[in-house]
């Protein structure tokens, strides 16, 4: 790592780098109604803001990629456009959200500072494409099936259309069909490209889809975030919910807002000590 030159990617006063202070990418899973959602956001916008860390609120408007066709998806493009713009603009936050389809890069990218390029879809060269053309940063999740070093493929995906604007998340690879593993080692891996490499927390908890549903074991949560923050990363994506059990998506490894409290307690603390530097 010391003789690979690590990249800074920007968002106004937030730096994004494998040697800068850790900064955080969360919120709900998915946008669940106006008055949810919004009480959501507040409440985890001022947790962030009374923790004093570089902050990204994340929703989806749409969960396209749901276990079951009667699972919840989401408000829509247009409504959920309208509900992140509302959030970005009363608490002053840089907004994240997916992208499943094409034609949703342009629309999204009106209102999103970061476009997400889902697990299962990182090798979807259009999709891929669609979102780095629009010049916004680009934060790819390793799919669950890839090898670490199989995101230097993407990466030249992206900087084919000009932009460097990337991010690399590591959510976890299958072990078997029921479970996920986070190999440690694929931090390294990834960062030798250069480019900020993020670790997503709660679906690196995840028990992918065995019986029609996917479930979670957030007993686990703290032990990866501390393993994750030591091992010297850029960022920290989390979903979190004022009550997980009532969430309509991702309730088993959603945290709750005095888990996520605790995560980022201790991501910072090992963060700073990993990058020996002084955090402000």
């Amino acid at each position: 790592m010391k003789n690979i030159k690590q990249k800074t990617v920007t968002i106004g006063k937030i730096k994004f780098s494998n040697t800068l202070p850790l900064v955080f990418m969360g919120g709900p899973c998915v946008i669940e109604g106006e008055k949810v959602f919004l009480d959501t956001a507040k409440q985890i916008c001022t947790l962030m803001k009374k923790a004093k860390v570089p902050f990204i609120f994340k929703a989806s408007f749409d969960k396209a990629n749901r276990s079951s066709i009667e699972a919840y998806r989401g408000v829509g493009l247009e409504r959920g456009l309208e509900l992140l713009a509302e959030v970005k603009h009363r608490y002053n936050v840089p907004i994240l959200t997916d992208i499943h389809e094409s034609y949703q890069a342009k629309e999204a990218a009106k209102v999103a500072d970061i476009l997400q390029i889902p697990a299962f879809l990182c090798r979807q060269t259009d999709l891929v494409l669609a979102a780095a053309k629009t010049g916004k940063i680009i934060n790819v999740k390793k799919g669950q099936f890839l090898a670490p070093q199989g995101v230097n493929e993407i990466i030249k995906k992206i900087e084919s259309t000009g932009n460097k604007n990337i991010l690399l998340t590591e959510r976890g690879a299958s072990f078997g069909y029921g479970d996920l593993v986070v190999d440690m080692r694929s931090f390294e891996i990834m960062r030798r490209s250069g480019y900020p490499v993020v670790f997503d927390l709660t679906h690196s908890m995840q028990k992918p889809a065995g019986a029609g549903s996917t479930g979670g074991d957030k007993t686990v949560a703290l032990t990866l975030a501390r393993a994750a923050a030591g091992a010297g990363i850029a960022g920290v994506f989390f979903e979190a919910h004022p009550h997980p059990e009532k969430a309509l998506s991702d309730k088993a490894n959603t945290l709750s807002l005095p888990e996520l409290k605790e995560v980022v307690k201790q991501m910072t603390a090992i963060d700073e000590v990993t990058k020996c530097q002084k955090m402000s």
